[in-house]
């Protein structure tokens, strides 16, 4: 691991303080799930590397998804039962790059809402591998392509700091919350492994998610069309991406983590799916695992200790209801973007003890 990746681990650890736990010490069921549901998302890649949802949608996105989900397993390109898969994805991903920067197609028809979700998870993923990456020419590669992936999403950024599906020049400015956190958590996670990020860029999507903050603590939709209620799932999108820079004791943060606990109780949590719920969880696991056991007491120290959010709980919670989920081939049946992305989302939260990539490290 570069001295780089390493400090960033050192920090976060030290902010939280709380070790993660090592996979082997998990519950062996628990294990078993990862392992049916990697088996079955690794049967579901076509030939040419991608991955897609349902209708054959997002295929870039789900590709940058489902490949840091693999990794998360601890395999990488060259090592690992899933190598093969995620080399394959990575000549998908390098294939369907564009001189300008982005990642995907502009027109394509299976780019779903539009091309900057997947813009963003294949950076996140790229990003990873890169960090690790230890022959020469392949780690040119991903950083020439790292480098112009962070330059079009920096220019794709609109003036009041956030994104929409597309570009501020493709999408007549359009903003809005989940693909900005998209954008932020993937900007992180480049900045980690050595990529040069302008800091303004973060600076400004800092500022565009406060403002889209209501005086009880949730965020709106959209500043650029009037925003709506407040939406708890894009809160949580939020949080995760407050923590992925480093901010762990943002006052902000801290408005939008009690704006979001009394709207999924981790009491009741899966007793049910509702509307984007992986969606929901795929931040909520990140953000409840970050805090572990003691950060939200850190946060809170007024807090019945009943009443604090802690990984245990959750994961004691959680993990049943993804038990009982779990079809048997392998995969989760969620909402109507299908089972890859679904089962991507619960393999996410069901792999974050095994401490495996940085951008999910404590």
């Amino acid at each position: 691991m570069p001295g780089r990746m390493i400090l960033v681990v050192v920090v976060v650890g030290l902010l939280i303080g709380t070790a993660p736990t090592r996979a082997e010490e998990l519950p062996k069921k628990y294990q078993d799930m990862a392992d049916r549901g990697l088996e079955w998302l690794a049967k579901q890649q076509f030939r040419d590397g991608h991955w897609e949802a349902a209708g054959g949608q997002f295929a870039t996105a789900m590709t940058g998804v489902a490949g840091t989900t693999l990794l998360m397993e601890g395999s990488t390109m060259r090592e690992g039962k899933y190598s093969d898969n995620i080399r394959r994805a990575v000549d998908y991903l390098i294939k369907h790059s564009q001189p300008n920067g982005l990642i995907g197609e502009v027109n394509a028809p299976n780019q779903g809402l539009g091309y900057l979700y997947g813009h963003g998870f294949s950076i996140l993923f790229l990003s990873q591998l890169y960090g690790e990456e230890d022959d020469p020419d392949m780690r040119r590669k991903l950083e020439d392509l790292l480098t112009r992936a962070v330059d079009f999403a920096c220019k794709s950024q609109t003036n009041r700091g956030g994104w929409g599906y597309v570009s501020a020049a493709d999408g007549n400015n359009f903003d809005e919350g989940s693909v900005s956190v998209t954008q932020v958590q993937a900007l992180r996670a480049a900045r980690n492994a050595g990529i040069v990020v302008p800091k303004t860029a973060i600076d400004m999507v800092h500022k565009y998610l406060k403002d889209c903050t209501t005086d009880r603590g949730g965020l709106i939709y959209s500043l650029a069309n009037g925003g709506g209620p407040e939406r708890p799932t894009i809160t949580v999108a939020a949080i995760a991406s407050m923590f992925s820079t480093g901010e762990y004791d943002s006052d902000l943060a801290k408005r939008w983590l009690e704006f979001v606990k009394p709207q999924v109780p981790v009491d009741t949590v899966g007793s049910d799916q509702f509307g984007h719920s992986e969606y929901t969880h795929y931040y909520y696991g990140q953000v409840i695992y970050c805090l572990g056991e003691d950060g939200y007491a850190r946060l809170f120290p007024q807090s019945k200790p009943s009443d604090r959010l802690t990984w245990s709980k959750y994961r004691s919670t959680f993990f049943e209801f993804l038990e009982r989920r779990q079809n048997k081939e392998g995969s989760w049946t969620g909402t109507a973007i299908g089972q890859v992305w679904t089962t991507c989302c619960y393999l996410t939260i069901l792999q974050l003890d095994k401490g495996t990539l940085p951008i999910y490290q404590r």
